[in-house]
């Protein structure tokens, strides 16, 4: 009896003993706490593998604003980015007009930020040139001595033919009057590049003296070998209008007028700036590194792409251009180390009346800020997704493939991206014609491990065909 009750004292130790062997035995199951992975690796803090596919309501598509597009294998271009600013094209786009000749200025008759064409008076310049006055006196005397030779040869004529006179004599009178024709041919010509009208040359011719001289705006420059007459008379008027090539006459906005009512102004002295912003240039602020880039893609007329600062896209009609670079500039500015390259912009506009008044519109204007994107190297065969449309984990990269409710997470192989697009390789992960979700890719990305971490498995089953769908 009392060796039972000893017995029964050393059970409860013994027990103890037991179960702390065991679990010193069983120690390294317990330490390991590594749940077991899926197929794809990826696991959940509750051991559970995570989900590859979430479903969506349509509230919950509106409210991430989620669009998705059939994916195609395309060909992509890795540009390089360099900044860049619009520029006027010297030459091209301002216009200084000067005062043809020594004068003040009687009447103005536009001022900054009107817009003229071609022909129309600007300022009115009463003449005070003593080498003006000249030159419309020379013509007048030598109009009237023309037409005093010839009445002295219709009226020596028959007495010649008589033999009452000497022969020479007509020939003589004759050369007289081929001399001032030639005096009176240079005259008009240079009252013409004077600025004088053909109308107030006439004037001149009759004796009535012109005081005043209207300047005008220029013509066009540029004018195609088709526009050009073939001939040309002896004497043409030096402010002629004419149209630019595609037939449409073009506007001045007034930018300056650096003169007052009043005002002495002598020959050559600017009177008015006037400016035409159809044809302008991006310009290009790029690195020495970039310059074996920048040549490649001008020899290869390779098509750029430019992105303009402040450009209210939607208020104009498209821009239907394709953009080169024309040249690159061959000195490097000593403070900000950059070389600049040019790129025709061929500008958009639209006119609109106040006032009795026409103004001016121009889509781009010089100092606006751009993006100039270079083509250097080609993919070829390739998926290209918008940035948003990626999530990321580690390094690890996602697309969602949408399929009515449920979306479908897909592993990529991002071969490069930059801030606007991804490139991705075409090796079988996304199948070309499905439908890829285009944005909120990383708010797809928390959904899916967000009911992975719940355990709640959507509603879908598999067809035949190997498709997924929410359960009917």
């Amino acid at each position: 009896m009392q060796k039972l009750k000893w017995l029964k004292s050393l059970a409860g130790p013994l027990l103890v003993i037991a179960a702390v062997a065991g679990v010193w035995a069983s120690r390294g199951m317990l330490l390991t706490t590594d749940a077991p992975a899926d197929e794809s690796g990826s696991q959940t803090p509750s051991g559970k593998s995570e989900l590859e596919i979430l479903e969506l309501s349509a509230q919950a598509r509106k409210n991430l604003k989620l669009s998705s597009k059939a994916a195609r294998p395309t060909d992509y271009w890795r540009t390089i980015t360099i900044p860049g600013a619009v520029q006027d094209r010297p030459g091209v786009s301002d216009r200084g007009v000067t005062s043809p000749a020594v004068g003040s200025v009687a009447e103005i008759h536009v001022y900054p930020g009107d817009t003229v064409r071609p022909g129309e008076r600007l300022v009115t310049i009463a003449l005070f040139s003593e080498y003006l006055q000249t030159t419309q006196t020379q013509l007048f005397k030598a109009s009237q001595e023309i037409a005093l030779l010839r009445k002295e040869i219709d009226r020596l004529s028959g007495v010649a033919s008589s033999g009452g006179i000497a022969g020479s004599r007509m020939i003589q009178m004759q050369n007289d009057v081929q001399r001032q024709e030639t005096l009176t041919q240079s005259a008009k010509q240079e009252l013409l590049n004077r600025g004088l009208s053909p109308t107030q040359v006439e004037q001149v011719v009759n004796g009535d003296f012109v005081s005043t001289i209207e300047v005008v705006a220029p013509p066009p420059r540029g004018i195609s070998g088709a526009e050009r007459p073939q001939r040309q008379s002896a004497v043409t008027q030096a402010n002629f209008v004419i149209n630019d090539s595609a037939g449409q006459p073009i506007a001045y906005e007034v930018q300056s007028l650096p003169v007052e009512l009043g005002q002495t102004v002598q020959a050559g002295q600017l009177i008015a700036d006037l400016a035409n912003h159809q044809h302008l240039y991006v310009v290009g602020h790029a690195f020495k590194r970039e310059a074996g880039f920048l040549e490649q893609a001008a020899q290869a007329a390779r098509e750029i792409e430019i992105e303009f600062s402040d450009d209210n896209a939607e208020l104009w009609s498209p821009l239907d251009q394709s953009f080169q670079i024309r040249h690159l500039s061959n000195s490097i500015d000593v403070e900000s180390r950059t070389f600049d390259f040019f790129v025709p912009l061929q500008n958009q506009s639209r006119s609109y009346d106040k006032g009795g008044e026409t103004f001016l519109v121009w889509r781009f204007r010089p100092g606006q800020r751009a993006r100039i994107h270079v083509p250097v190297e080609k993919f070829e065969n390739v998926f290209i997704l918008p940035t948003e449309s990626v999530a990321r984990e580690g390094p690890d990269a996602y697309v969602y493939r949408q399929n009515g409710d449920l979306f479908n997470q897909i592993s990529v192989n991002i071969l490069y991206e930059d801030r606007r697009s991804v490139v991705i390789a075409n090796d079988g992960s996304i199948t070309p014609g499905t439908y890829i979700a285009q944005n909120a890719g990383a708010s797809l990305r928390r959904v899916l491990k967000s009911q992975s971490a719940s355990g709640e498995q959507p509603g879908l089953h598999v067809h035949a065909d190997g498709t997924v769908h929410a359960a009917h």
